[in-house]
């Protein structure tokens, strides 16, 4: 008789808590359940208890080690100081699944050559960030809160070359600055939320399709440019992808209530 394996959770990294070196290994499969859930929404000891199926002990368990390792906390609930509610205390940095056996295509010298080396405008790197990503998917690695984080700093490295007081002005250089280095073509519209078309992605552009969004570097760098104009945070979601078949990358960036202060000063 067949039997169905499911597969494993990847293992997710999570920051050490401030001062300490290194980074925290999830493993577990129950932990990597709560983390599941937590990423979601807070939650109360009971409701996780009930969400996982396990016994009062195993989750007391798991959440006192996941505490100790600086990964969850929790506060007292505002209407019954008896019940904690708790959450992800700790930046979350990537996660790893089981390597590819096969090789990508996207991954292959010749592939490579054909479409990074052999072309007129070959910039090395291009090749560099290509070849990292793929070789990281084909190893299984998810580095995409790491691309985020990291498209923030460049986001804020450019806001004041990209600024000016009139806002379209600043969507105009933005849309000069993407083209100028070979970023893709932007087509960007503003309303209640903001819509941006990225046509001819240069971060995905010529990644596997995987069926879902992977530009995280850019999603960063459009969050820390228009919180930084905005002086408001900004929730930067994908909805169209080049890895899930769509003729470009799209995002929305929507805004919330609070206020932000940006890390950069306009002269």
């Amino acid at each position: 008789m067949d039997k169905t394996v499911s597969k494993p959770r990847p293992i997710q990294i999570f920051s050490k808590k401030a001062g300490e070196i290194g980074v925290n290994v999830v493993k577990s499969p129950v932990k990597l359940n709560i983390l599941s859930m937590l990423k979601d929404n807070d939650m109360e000891f009971d409701e996780i208890v009930k969400n996982t199926g396990k016994s009062k002990s195993t989750i007391s368990v798991h959440l006192k080690s996941l505490r100790e390792d600086g990964i969850v906390n929790y506060r007292f609930d505002s209407n019954d100081h008896r019940k904690k509610i708790f959450f992800i205390d700790s930046k979350f940095l990537g996660e790893v699944e089981a390597s590819n056996p096969v090789e990508l295509e996207e991954k292959k010298i010749d592939f490579l050559v054909n479409n990074i080396l052999d072309v007129d405008d070959f910039k090395f790197s291009f090749l560099l960030f290509h070849t990292l990503r793929s070789t990281l998917i084909q190893e299984g690695i998810n580095i995409n809160p790491v691309l985020f984080e990291t498209g923030k700093n460049i986001g804020f490295a450019i806001f004041e070359k990209l600024y000016d007081d009139d806002f379209n002005k600043f969507i105009d250089n933005l849309c000069e600055f993407w083209e100028t280095h070979s970023l893709g073509y932007l087509d960007i519209s503003v309303g209640d939320i903001i819509k941006i078309n990225n046509s001819n992605c240069f971060e995905c552009g010529l990644l596997p399709k995987k069926g879902k969004p992977v530009c995280f570097l850019d999603a960063g760098i459009f969050d820390a440019l228009f919180s930084a104009y905005l002086k408001l945070r900004v929730n930067v979601t994908e909805v169209k992808c080049n890895t899930m078949g769509d003729e470009c990358c799209s995002f929305l960036v929507e805004f919330t209530d609070e206020e932000f202060v940006p890390p950069v000063d306009i002269d």
